[in-house]
């Protein structure tokens, strides 16, 4: 159940930054939104942890916001990765993944999905 919710948090996530920034483009219908989030959890379980530690070291001499840009690059591989999700450059997927990441931690925390 914790699992179709937090599916359900991160297409919304999807819905509210497609219609907020520019860049982010999503086909109509529930059902892209739902098949992107799931696309994404994917590519953040797989591909996401391998990322970080590579670019673990510039993470660190960054203090951390070199995680934008890994994140940023995790969205765009999403979108390489699915006709139903178009980024148009850098700056949007960057705006786009540090909003869905916002969204998601809220929504979690609020409906209490997050593992403590």
């Amino acid at each position: 159940m914790r699992l179709i919710a937090r599916l359900l948090v991160a297409a919304a996530a999807f819905w509210i930054v497609a219609a907020l920034v520019s860049g982010v483009h999503v086909r109509e219908g529930v059902l892209n939104y739902l098949v992107i989030a799931v696309i994404f959890g994917i590519v953040n379980a797989l591909v996401g942890p391998v990322l970080r530690v590579v670019t673990f070291p510039l993470t660190i001499v960054t203090l951390g916001l070199f995680r934008f840009v890994v994140n940023a690059a995790l969205l765009g591989l999403t979108a390489l990765l699915t006709s139903r999700l178009d980024i148009d450059g850098f700056l949007p997927a960057l705006v786009a993944s540090v909003l869905i990441s916002a969204i998601t931690w809220v929504g979690d925390h609020t409906l209490g999905l997050k593992d403590e």
